[in-house]
């Protein structure tokens, strides 16, 4: 099968590690172990978050006295990009000795008019209590929100509508290179009125963009790779049951935080209703039980998986 994975970015910096890069680097090395299985039996394209790195990287720049302004977003998102990409190459390399891995930078166009530059959704960076993020807006300022028990920074986070360089990385699957690509979403961009691209402050959705770009590569599974077992019913009441194998209408029906779940959902919803094939929200370390069935959140057109022409 043709696989495309979305790496949450807690994955790679879990909530209250120190965003130090030799944990950072440990946590891929982790990571790539399970990603390495899925390489060996089926074509692979990964993508990967970057909220709490874009943080780190906006927090230095904003506090750099030797810049006269900070970095802009869709920068701070190339350098996430190169980061994590680098050290998700290297780690595949090494697991994958003899085969083809390319990391990429790309970008991903947006629409100027887009209502998510009025409302600011997307958490990046570290958590905070809520004093101290209170006074980081407002030395900053930031916008910042709940998430859950902490409170973050929020950013605009407009829907990705094409990833710039998807002709690129369909030529590069077909060769048999397993690419990684569309950090954080992709760097968001806009065209002009003469075709030409220029970036704006913005962290896209990385899930959103990754099931715009397994559909448009042709994927069969779409997974959603983070650090939850399934998606929950009712989760945080005493009724919360997991979800195995569903369908997009019966997903649809549930409300999910728009700041966490919700975005997953609608990313896995909008790949299986418009494609008929597999999508998943599972635990890394059980990739290749989710490919098999047995394990995370499952969404076919009839709930069920696997189908007998994937066996």
């Amino acid at each position: 099968m043709r696989v495309l994975v979305a790496l949450g970015g807690n994955a790679l910096l879990q909530r209250g590690d120190t965003p130090d890069a030799d944990i950072q680097i440990a946590n891929v090395q982790t990571a790539v172990k399970t990603l390495a299985q899925v390489a060996e039996k089926h074509e692979l394209i990964i993508t990967h978050g970057n909220g709490p790195q874009v943080g780190v990287l906006a927090l230095e720049s904003a506090g750099d006295p030797n810049l006269t302004r900070p970095y802009p977003f869709d920068t701070l998102g190339a350098e996430t990009q190169g980061m994590i990409g680098y050290w998700m190459l290297q780690a595949l390399q090494n697991a994958l000795p003899g085969r083809q891995v390319l990391s990429i930078i790309t970008q991903t166009l947006v629409s100027a008019v887009d209502p998510a530059f009025e409302n600011p959704t997307k958490f990046v960076g570290q958590v905070y209590d809520q004093a101290e993020a209170q006074k980081l807006a407002k030395e900053n300022g930031w916008t910042v929100k709940p998430d859950g028990q902490y409170w973050r920074r929020v950013v605009p986070s407009p829907k990705p509508q094409r990833v710039v360089e998807t002709r690129l990385i369909r030529k590069l699957v077909r060769d048999g290179v397993t690419v990684v690509c569309a950090g954080g979403g992709g760097v968001p961009v806009i065209r002009d009125e003469n075709g030409r691209l220029s970036g704006v402050e913005a962290v896209i959705d990385k899930d959103l963009t990754g099931s715009m770009l397994a559909e448009a590569l042709e994927c069969d599974a779409f997974l959603i790779l983070t650090d939850v077992p399934r998606i929950m019913r009712d989760f945080g009441t005493a009724q919360q049951s997991e979800i195995s194998h569903t369908t997009p209408h019966e997903l649809r029906s549930i409300d999910f935080p728009a700041g966490s779940m919700g975005p997953k959902v609608e990313a896995i919803c909008r790949f299986v209703e418009t494609t008929g094939d597999m999508a998943a929200v599972g635990k890394l370390d059980e990739a290749m039980d989710i490919l098999d069935g047995t394990a995370g959140t499952i969404v076919t057109p009839n709930a069920t998986w696997p189908l007998e022409s994937t066996l």
